[in-house]
């Protein structure tokens, strides 16, 4: 017979051992949101959870239940098969711990798959996310150390770096899948706020217990989500080190992260945002510059008339005596002169040694 295991005693378990989450709702809701590092292996597709829920409300529970004992059955096999590609621990989860998950942890038991179930589902590990964000606004105390710079400085990059060396980083624009501009959204599909604070929870706790943690300048909204209070006090009140980039680095930054030649439809309607917005001549070479495929051109042209100079303005408000300005010539130097400042802050302190 699988286990039932809570939220907390999952929590407690993931520190000992490698877990595999399995989501076993529709695509569609494991889309919508899911818990960090799942895999989805749904009971039903969103078609059939649609027709099941059609038939429970028009015509009986029981009707409802025989639909989806005839669907189960066809797919039985290969269902059985996806789990068994994973020879990890497995907890099964649903919405609320209900009849999915019962019922898929029930089958793969009866193929000798030893499960768990979560108790409560994503909706009891919901709970748990806003309990723990609240908790943590007063919990937190790593100083904030603040990646900045203009845009196309690789910030993203540089933590992603920093991140896989072991360093303590809040990967923001990574748990909102979005850059944080107009143009963030091209190539991504952005996170919600509840998949977002997920992931951001996830991360925070891994990283609380450090002297001090790096993130980005961040505005208060990135892409759909919404970051929390405490850490946009914290980036206020935190170190900030600028990376200065040579303009054509900068460029070559953006042409290799947005790589606007597969999204051209999706960048010209970008610019449509803020066209207005620039001086009227620069504007139309701009948008000639994506009509024809120059993107090199039109990126530099909006990096000097539109964000250099909002940019600016932002960066003025910043006490010098609480930032450090780094003049590099590329991402792998910014990289390495952010690990000299931190080493002679705290010394060599990382989260994974």
């Amino acid at each position: 017979m699988f286990q039932d295991i809570s939220v907390e005693d999952l929590q407690e378990m993931q520190k000992d051992q490698a877990l595999v989450l399995i989501d076993v709702r529709s695509p569609s809701e494991f889309e919508e949101s899911t818990i960090p590092r799942s895999v989805n292996i749904p009971i039903f597709t969103d078609e059939e959870r649609a027709e099941i829920g059609t038939i429970y409300k028009q015509v009986s529970v029981e009707a409802a239940k025989q639909r989806g004992l005839e669907i189960v059955s066809a797919k039985l096999p290969d269902f059985i098969k996806a789990f068994s590609r994973y020879k990890e621990p497995k907890v099964i989860y649903c919405w609320r711990g209900g009849m999915r998950s019962k019922t898929s942890a029930t089958l793969v038991d009866l193929m000798g798959i030893e499960t768990m179930r979560l108790v409560g589902g994503i909706h009891a590990y919901r709970t748990w996310v806003v309990g723990t964000l609240e908790k943590l606004s007063s919990t937190f105390t790593s100083e904030a150390i603040v990646i900045n710079g203009y845009t196309g400085s690789g910030k993203t990059k540089i933590l992603q770096s920093l991140q896989e060396k072991g360093y303590p980083v809040l990967e923001l624009e990574g748990m909102a899948n979005h850059r944080g501009s107009v143009f963030g959204q091209i190539g991504k599909t952005p996170h919600n706020q509840k998949m977002f604070e997920l992931l951001f929870v996830q991360q925070a706790l891994e990283v609380k217990n450090s002297p001090y943690v790096l993130f980005e300048a961040e505005s208060k909204r990135v892409g759909r989500a919404t970051v929390p209070d405490f850490l946009l006090e914290k980036k206020i009140n935190g170190h900030h080190i600028f990376i200065d980039l040579p303009m054509e680095e900068r460029v070559l930054n953006i042409l290799d992260d947005y790589r606007p030649w597969e999204y051209a439809d999706q960048c010209m309607l970008a610019f449509q945002k803020l066209k207005k917005r620039i001086h009227t001549p620069i504007a139309a070479q701009i948008e000639k510059d994506l009509q024809t495929g120059d993107y090199k051109s039109a990126v530099k042209l909006l990096l000097e008339y539109y964000y250099d100079p909002k940019y600016y303005h932002t960066a003025e408000q910043i006490d010098p005596e609480k930032s450090t300005v780094l003049h590099v010539k590329n991402t792998e130097e910014a990289v390495q002169e952010i690990e000299k400042i931190l080493f002679e802050k705290v010394g060599n302190i990382k989260v994974n040694k």
